[in-house]
């Protein structure tokens, strides 16, 4: 029988349609507590099974002072570094804060499975985490937000409207938190976080530059496999440098892996990264398939929004919630399956008898799952998971196991004995992710992240994604004031590959210069001189890959997470850093490469770690000699393109808004895969349209790609196929 992974966020969305037809809204409250400190100092005697020593911490909720909400409030659970060190009036020294995304995911789960002194474990014991936990390094928060999320609290119409609400509902909060704790008004702030922390950080930092008198003092961010581009490069993007690093994932085949490159050339995934970058690179667009049954727009909000909201639900939902679900999950999966069960059958999903140059009709321009589905289909050990209709952690590849160790931090933080120690909320329960973030269904995050490019033609898709818009302004802004800029990514982590980071990197000016100068080559170890990763630093970015840990950095490589925390974060090692014509700790041309290959062992089992797999030896030096060749050659040719996306002309005019105003758009210059030819000046010969004197025609000759006019310009396009015209405006 053929499986396709279906995730579970179909069953959770029709478990909260209904939720939300016989209800409103939740609205939660903070708890005032008799005798309640005025510090918020927890009693950490009282916390249930927690048997190890603690430093001091603090935790509570504090209001983000929105007019008209006095509901809305974030909690926090801060970790002195040292007895006394987080309260002291006269500290200068730095201090962090920690974020979780989802969207809507608490940042306790980033404090008990990754990087706080407590671990919860897969059997629901505690254990101590305090030498690697990173209140070890400086003070450090964890905070849950927006409102609503975790213990946060909101009214049932104090819910933020979007990522602008949020960032100022941060700095009210930050402007609470330093009354409490006065010296961090001051103190260097390193805030950090992951995943769509990566679109939570940059409004924050966007809000922090905005407001004339900031309540703290932001010296760097960090944000780990973040959500900072869009979803289709975050997401799909990056499918063939995920299947390079592990080809285990279908069986070393060379004829399966030649047929996925040949996939994401045809979708446009194959961008080429250049040091310094040549040029912006285009933005992405998507092409759906078969299995996509909503709109193109639909899909594009898919792959952001249901991505992290079905990968998070699937793998991470609290224990009593799943079992309430999970009769509707499975028969959502099970009916999704056997539609996908008679499409393999049909296409014959083994690749053979697949014509060649055309998009899979099926997925379309969805790799991410077209890859995930093989795998579970014909690959060991993956394919053990089918009986439960198809498992695949895309947080960490090499765990295989089914299911998978349980991450639940409910019990724990809901016993009554906790909430009271920790100043928490009895207005509502806490749980992992809340479905409610942007006070709607899913959570789905509605900021004005994308412009649109809309195209009325069979050939190309509808919808056209854009890069963050600010995050170059965000990048000279922090120029300015000193702001340093770090992206790490888990080299395991299927979901946001670093491929994807790399990306918006080389999109990104900073320092006046577009992207890095040279290619991330430089090796970083451990205290112990373990290779850890690649590290690369150059005019205030710094950029960290980690071998062997996934998208949840911290919770598969603690030592060499809090290593890094330490050297690059708060501090200043310049292992990696250009300096001028050389770098510092050297580059080793093996790094240089675009993959950095994944482990052998594969692991499996039921809820813990029972055994491992790894291919034979001839199977993986067959697979090396072939890939040698293989990026050789596909460095020095391409494959024609052709099926969904053609060879198109776009004849673009473009009329100057002052007519003063002088066009954006050079002759001769490479535009994407387009060549730019002036035809005339006045006259629009394309529609037979006399336009004014400085209205300029060029036509764009070549491979489909994103166009953009700066400035004060109309532009008005016309797409022409070999047998169809169309036209449209911006």
């Amino acid at each position: 029988m053929i499986i396709s992974r279906q995730s579970t966020i179909l069953g959770i969305f029709l478990y909260s349609a209904y939720f939300t037809s016989s209800q409103s809204l939740p609205s939660s409250f903070p708890q005032v507590y008799p005798g309640e400190p005025s510090d918020f100092q927890v009693s950490s005697e009282s916390l249930p099974n927690v048997t190890f020593p603690l430093t001091r911490s603090f935790a509570g909720n504090i209001p983000v002072q929105r007019a008209g909400h006095p509901n809305d409030t974030l909690f926090f659970w801060a970790f002195e570094k040292q007895n006394g060190s987080l309260t002291s009036n006269t500290s200068t020294e730095p201090w962090g804060i920690w974020l979780n995304g989802g969207p809507g995911s608490s940042s306790m789960a980033g404090m008990f499975f990754e990087n706080g002194p407590m671990r919860i474990n897969g059997d629901y014991s505690m254990s101590s985490n305090t030498n690697l936990s990173w209140n070890t390094v400086v003070d450090y928060i964890w905070i849950d937000q927006p409102v609503g999320v975790g213990f946060s609290t909101a009214d049932e119409d104090g819910y933020v409207a979007d990522e602008n609400q949020l960032g100022l509902d941060f700095m009210g909060f930050l402007s609470n938190l330093v009354k409490v704790f006065p010296s961090l008004a001051t103190r260097p702030l390193h805030l950090t976080g992951e995943s769509y922390a990566g679109t939570y950080i940059p409004y924050i930092l966007k809000t922090y530059f905005e407001t004339p008198n900031p309540p703290v003092n932001i010296v760097k961010i960090a944000i780990g496999d973040g959500s900072i581009g869009t979803g289709t490069e975050f997401e799909e993007l990056p499918a063939v440098t995920v299947l390079q690093t592990y080809p285990q994932l279908f069986n070393y085949d060379p004829v399966v892996f030649k047929y996925f490159e040949e996939q994401s050339h045809l979708c446009g995934y194959d961008v080429n990264l250049t040091y310094p970058q040549n040029g912006t690179i285009p933005s992405i667009g998507f092409v759906p398939g078969m299995a996509d049954s909503a709109s193109t727009s639909s899909s594009l909000l898919r792959s952001k929004n249901r991505t992290f909201r079905s990968r998070l639900l699937a793998r991470l939902q609290k224990r009593s919630e799943v079992e309430d679900l999970r009769p509707q999950v499975k028969s959502a999966q099970f009916r999704k399956r056997e539609e996908r069960h008679q499409a393999w059958v049909q296409s014959k999903r083994d690749l053979t008898g697949r014509a060649n140059g055309t998009i899979d009709p099926w997925y379309g321009c969805d790799l991410f799952d077209e890859f995930i589905d093989y795998a579970i289909n014909f690959t060991f050990p993956w394919t053990l998971s089918q009986p439960d209709g198809g498992v695949f952690d895309v947080y960490n590849i090499p765990d295989a196991l089914d299911p998978e160790v349980p991450i639940d931090a409910t019990v724990f933080l809901n016993d009554n004995r906790t909430r009271a120690a920790i100043h928490a909320p009895t207005s509502k329960d806490w749980v992992l992710d809340f479905d409610f973030t942007f006070g709607s269904l899913g959570g789905n995050d509605p900021s004005p992240e994308y412009a649109l490019i809309l195209f009325s033609t069979a050939y190309l898709p509808n919808q056209i994604y854009r890069p963050m818009q600010f995050l170059t302004e965000l990048a000279s802004n922090g120029t300015e004031k000193g702001v340093g800029f770090v992206f790490f990514s888990g080299n395991d982590d299927s979901l946001i590959s670093h491929r994807s980071t790399q990306v918006v990197i080389q999109n990104t000016t900073f320092g006046g210069i577009q992207g890095f100068t040279r290619k991330p080559a430089t090796p970083w170890t451990d205290d112990e001189g373990n290779f850890a990763g690649i590290v690369h630093q150059e005019r205030n970015f710094t950029y960290v890959l980690f071998k062997g840990a996934g998208h949840l950095v911290a919770a598969k490589a603690p030592i060499t997470a809090k290593v890094f925390l330490q050297q690059f974060v708060i501090g200043t090692n310049t292992t990696g850093l250009v300096n001028g014509t050389n770098v510092v700790g050297g580059e080793d041309p093996i790094l240089a490469e675009d993959v950095m290959p994944g482990s052998d062992p594969i692991f499996y089992g039921s809820s813990v770690t029972e055994s491992s797999t790894v291919w034979p030896e001839a199977t993986r030096a067959a697979w090396t000699s072939f890939i040698q060749t293989e990026t050789a050659s596909t460095a020095a040719t391409s494959i024609p393109t052709s099926g969904a996306i053609r060879d198109v002309e776009l004849l673009v005019l473009l009329l100057s808004r002052p007519p003063s105003r002088k066009a954006h758009i050079n002759d001769g210059e490479a535009y994407g895969r387009y060549k730019v030819e002036r035809l005339a000046t006045g006259i629009d010969s394309a529609i037979g349209t006399k336009r004014e004197s400085n209205s300029i025609i060029y036509n764009f000759k070549g491979s489909w790609a994103p166009l953009k006019a700066s400035g004060d310009w109309e532009m008005v396009y016309f797409v022409v196929t070999e047998d169809s015209e169309e036209g449209g405006n911006r």
